[in-house]
């Protein structure tokens, strides 16, 4: 699972300029399978990118069965042969992590670089890491755990 920290990420915007070199064989963060989300004012920078979920809206409402599940990652891909660019995938997305190749008008999402994704590679602050899940369900509940025992604490020397 690519797991994402906006905590993290510095919007230095890196990982989608990695992403469009290693898919696109360009510079073009506009063609990125990643895409930063930015509120400037607040400094909070956030990493979008398709969750391959377990139960995908986008290959229920894929009118040709154009997606697939990649069982050797885990990640759905498009089979372009089948893909007619309908949009409907894009649309349903509730995260946003479908997106279109304006050059191409293809769909484009995230296909985890089978199995080594490139944007994790070029994430220096680590915002975005490559875990499997349980990995990711561990260090979220010692994240957590430690948080619980700040304040806890905190409590304690109140009283």
């Amino acid at each position: 699972m690519l797991a994402i920290d906006p905590e993290k990420c510095t919007g230095c915007r890196l990982c989608e300029t990695a992403c469009s070199i290693h898919h696109e064989k360009t510079c073009s963060p506009e063609r990125a399978r990643i895409r930063v989300t930015k509120w400037e004012n607040e400094g909070i920078y956030i990493p979008m990118v398709c969750q391959q979920c377990d139960i995908p809206i986008c290959e229920t409402v894929c009118p040709m069965q154009a997606l697939r599940r990649d069982t050797k990652t885990g990640a759905l891909i498009i089979d372009y042969k089948l893909c007619v660019g309908c949009k409907l995938c894009m649309q349903f997305c509730p995260f946003g992590g479908i997106g279109v190749n304006e050059e191409t008008s293809k769909i484009i999402k995230c296909d985890l670089c089978s199995g080594d994704p490139v944007c994790v590679k070029f994430c220096k602050p680590e915002a975005l890491q490559y875990l499997q899940v349980i990995a990711l369900n561990l260090k979220k509940r010692k994240a957590a755990a430690e948080k619980f025992s700040k304040y806890l604490k905190q409590m304690l020397t109140a009283l």
